[in-house]
């Protein structure tokens, strides 16, 4: 004898709509924190503007900041140039493809930016950049 049932038979589904949606989320929100974890080695300095710029690759690197009132910083420490040539000194030393990124105040003196290339260039580091960004306007 066949009994009909007053229930239907229920089938499991998933629905993958909504995990695709979280997943575009978590995929967004990782993008978003991992482009704004870029770390400043130097200090803070409004540096000039460039429409010529191009973005280098920053491993291995150290920075070199020159402040509007003409302090030096090798990586936030502050040094005078005799202690930042033997710092640089130290690092050729240590890693022979240095990466020395110089970035200083759009109103520091233009002497020292040169003399602090100009000594870098003297141990024999030749990956040399200055720090700028992208102009605005025109």
């Amino acid at each position: 004898m066949n009994i009909p049932r007053s229930l239907p038979k229920k089938h499991a589904r998933i629905e993958i709509v909504p995990l695709i949606d979280i997943m575009f989320f978590l995929l967004a929100t990782f993008v978003m924190v991992s482009l704004s974890m870029v770390k400043n080695r130097g200090i803070t300095v409004v540096v000039p503007q460039a429409a010529s710029g191009t973005p280098e690759d920053r491993t291995g690197h150290v920075s070199i900041s020159l402040s509007e009132a003409g302090q030096l910083y090798l990586d936030k420490q502050e040094l005078s140039q005799e202690l930042l040539v033997e710092a640089l000194r130290k690092l050729k030393a240590q890693n022979a493809e240095l990466k020395v990124f110089i970035n200083g105040d759009q109103n520091a003196r233009l002497g020292l930016a040169i003399a602090v290339l100009d000594e870098t260039r003297k141990l024999g580091i030749s990956k040399v950049a200055f720090e700028t960004r992208p102009q605005t306007g025109r």
